[in-house]
């Protein structure tokens, strides 16, 4: 007798395929982004119907139907949204607001790096990867371009370039977000160090809200390219596994999560270096995810953390944290306390003290 019933089977049956079928997703944001759909419907500025669509994106009246289908999916997932009586025009929903170029908020660039083939394929090396008694260090992104993600600079200078500013188009949303949730977290700070800041836009942000902050913004000669000074935030090159700029405050915003422990607790130690003890003001500000630690409304959440995860495995050394796993690269770098509170969002602001 089977172990489970014919009904059991074809709910698996469905959840398999869909499971399958999710890939379509992400290819179907891509085609958005890569189309200017969003971009079109912004500057239009109010719905547009299908035949405007086409008309002005300049896909052929042949391929009609074919650009209806689409839409219809982008629909389904909550990524435009159409007139519910006669589904004959489509409107911007918050999640395509995000894929506007040129804005703060912009996810454009991020989402681009992400599916990026560059990245993506690396998936299909995991599995190998796994079984393989080969030096473990690699990760499976190694494995398949011959050099980690932090070393394609040279070789892959367009994709290092979309690299760099898919990062920086994060700080705008999360920083507002920060702003308006934990404010307190860069109260009285009086210097602030970014550590791997890339271009600057997350200080940027910070300047605004905090002018007099002296901040610096701290990363590698080829992330900076040559920059010294911009709107009174200073830029200084250097690699944080050697050392860190002297200030009040560190911040590291998504950088830990690239890393494995040994690596995190080097860079928090250098930090912890870096910045003087607690009754002097020292601490170290991390906005990363903590697995786990999600508002109430915030749906699927915690899967996507375990994607983020996924992705870090192949194309990182690192790995998103629960707390427990924070608590003890923490306290591995000599620092006695910490504080964790999570954003609306994916992510949390973690308050490190010496």
């Amino acid at each position: 007798m089977d172990q489970f019933t014919t009904t059991e089977l074809l709910q698996a049956q469905s959840h398999a395929w869909s499971l399958v079928y999710s890939y379509f997703k992400s290819m179907s944001v891509k085609a958005a982004i890569d189309l200017g759909i969003a971009e079109i419907l912004h500057k239009h500025g109010k719905p547009m119907s299908l035949a405007q669509l086409t008309t002005s994106l300049s896909i052929p009246n042949s391929k009609s139907d074919h650009f209806r289908r689409l839409m219809r999916a982008l629909v389904y997932q909550g990524i435009f949204s159409t007139d519910q009586e006669t589904q004959s025009s489509y409107s911007l929903t918050p999640t395509s607001h995000l894929m506007l170029p040129g804005n703060s908020t912009s996810l454009t660039q991020l989402l681009r790096v992400i599916l990026d083939p560059t990245i993506s394929h690396s998936a299909y090396v995991l599995p190998s990867w796994l079984k393989s008694s080969e030096e473990t260090t690699k990760t499976p992104f190694a494995v398949l371009h011959g050099h980690e993600i932090f070393e394609l600079a040279d070789e892959k200078p367009e994709f290092t370039k979309l690299y760099n500013e898919g990062m920086a188009s994060d700080a705008g949303l999360v920083m507002d977000v920060v702003m308006r949730s934990c404010r307190d977290v860069f109260e009285g700070v009086e210097s602030l160090v970014d550590v791997g800041g890339g271009n600057g836009a997350t200080v940027m942000a910070l300047k605004k809200a905090f002018p007099e902050m002296k901040c610096t913004v701290f990363d590698l000669p080829h992330v900076i390219q040559g920059k010294m000074e911009i709107d009174g935030v200073r830029f200084v090159t250097g690699d944080f596994f050697q050392s860190v700029p002297p200030a009040s405050a560190a911040l590291l915003k998504s950088i830990l999560h690239g890393w494995n422990d040994e690596d995190c607790v080097k860079i928090l130690k250098h930090c912890k270096a870096a910045i003087p003890n607690k009754d002097n003001g020292g601490k170290i500000i991390i906005i990363d995810m903590v697995i786990g630690a999600v508002t109430d409304n915030e749906v699927n959440a915690v899967e996507t953390q375990l994607f983020s995860d996924l992705l870090m495995l192949i194309a990182a050394k690192g790995k998103e944290r629960n707390e427990s796993e924070w608590r003890d690269i923490i306290f591995a770098a000599g620092f006695t306390n910490y504080k964790i509170t999570p954003l609306i969002g994916l992510r949390s602001v973690i308050e490190v003290y010496p």
